[in-house]
């Protein structure tokens, strides 16, 4: 059964119930049992560049900067800079469970004992979207904190020179001394003792231009700028499609078609799965929804995708898509063209896949080992590729409402 996910709405229960939702069928798309994360992931990145499945909401893009800049102010040494950055993301799980949104909190389960911290999560997305100005890697910014008072030191020594000679510095040397964009909001008063998912009206326009001044050709910077929240499940789907440009039309009907198509792949191999262990409840079902997909695939635009365009759209965009996947998905598509009814008979079609998943997973392939197979949980990758829409339409959705927030006077 296809997943449906729907537009969080205004009510915290309802966009808690949805996240859950989501959080079960991520699973389902991420898991990449036949090497084409690539090719997804190209797709993904020109969509919603900064984005990533595993972001949950957007206020964490300043939670992060906030608790490093306010480490930073106090100069604490490179000794105990990590370790202090960890204890207060640790201690912001309990003000956030304690607000009226819980949806979304990490550590919502674990607490503070939780494996994963946000800023690992959002470390790339806010580089990307020029909040995070220093170049470091996570780790790198830690061992490097005492570099980088040294070198804001310097700077404000060189301020101080060419303020006495009545000159001044150029903005590529300031921005140099800067670990964050020097337009960050500051965070509220209470912070981080109390704090809560909900942008106020300053910060919404900070990302908002973050987006649009890093990403600006990107959907996603479109997205932020001209269009309201969405009950779509793709991001192909929207009422606002009409409006969208060329560039990303083509984009994402190439996107779209690459996810009809490969999903067709991955039904098979679930099949084929389930047939080795001779379980025919779940042969059945994957059947079913094979069929499903048989009767729905736009078979006339996939007989006249141009694939030469689609690698020129997804490779050298910061993805490595090797000849074998090329070769793999191109074998499969010609297989569809001939007969997409015919593929579950077709030894050839049947082999292709069952070959591309021996050849990624080597002596761990369920095809060769039974341990490897017993563990399978009946369902792997069966959710069709969406691009990370799922996140977006939360990130999108607590932006929308930060925008419409009426400020406090």
């Amino acid at each position: 059964m296809v997943s449906n996910l729907t537009w969080i709405d205004h009510d915290s229960k309802a966009r808690e119930r949805t996240l859950r939702i989501l959080s079960l069928f991520q699973e389902k798309e991420s898991r990449d049992e036949l090497g084409l994360g690539s090719v997804r992931d190209s797709f993904a990145d020109q969509l919603f560049p900064g984005t990533s499945t595993i972001q949950t909401r957007l206020r964490y893009m300043l939670f992060v900067p906030w608790i490093y800049q306010a480490l930073e102010e106090k100069r604490v040494p490179v000794e105990s800079f990590a370790i202090q950055a960890d204890k207060l993301e640790r201690d912001l799980v309990q003000p956030l469970m304690d607000s009226d949104d819980q949806a979304g909190v990490f550590g919502k389960t674990a607490g503070k004992k939780l494996k994963r911290l946000p800023s690992s999560v959002y470390w790339a997305g806010l580089g990307v979207w020029g909040i995070r100005l220093t170049p470091f890697s996570q780790d790198e910014y830690h061992r490097r904190i005492n570099e980088i008072y040294r070198r804001r030191d310097a700077l404000k020594a060189l301020e101080k020179d060419a303020k006495a000679r009545g000159d001044d510095i150029d903005v590529e040397q300031r921005m140099a001394g800067l670990s964050w964009h020097p337009r960050l909001p500051a965070p509220p008063d209470s912070f981080p003792a109390k704090a809560d998912f909900a942008l106020s009206r300053e910060e919404a326009e900070f990302i908002r231009d973050r987006i649009q001044v890093s990403c600006p050709n990107s959907l996603l910077s479109f997205l932020t700028l001209h269009c309201e929240p969405a009950d779509t499940n793709a991001p192909w789907e929207p009422p606002d499609y009409g409006s969208f440009s060329d560039e990303h039309k083509e984009l994402l009907t190439h996107a779209r078609l690459f996810s009809e198509t490969m999903h067709g792949a991955v039904l098979s191999y679930n099949i084929q799965l389930a047939q080795l262990r001779n379980h025919e409840d779940l042969v059945a079902k994957h059947r079913k929804s094979f069929s499903e997909w048989t009767a729905s695939i736009p078979l006339d635009e996939i007989r006249s995708w141009s694939i030469k365009r689609l690698w020129e759209l997804t490779v050298g965009h910061g993805h490595t898509i090797t000849p074998q996947t090329r070769s793999f998905v191109q074998q499969w598509i010609e297989h569809i063209r001939k007969s997409p009814k015919a593929l579950l008979s077709n030894a050839e079609a049947l082999n292709l896949v069952k070959r591309r998943e021996m050849k990624l997973k080597g002596t761990r392939s369920r095809f060769r080992n039974q341990r490897a197979l017993e563990q399978w949980g009946g369902y792997s990758g069966v959710g069709k590729l969406v691009y990370r829409w799922p996140n977006v339409k939360v990130l999108l959705n607590d932006l929308y409402q930060g925008m419409n927030r009426e400020e406090k006077c």
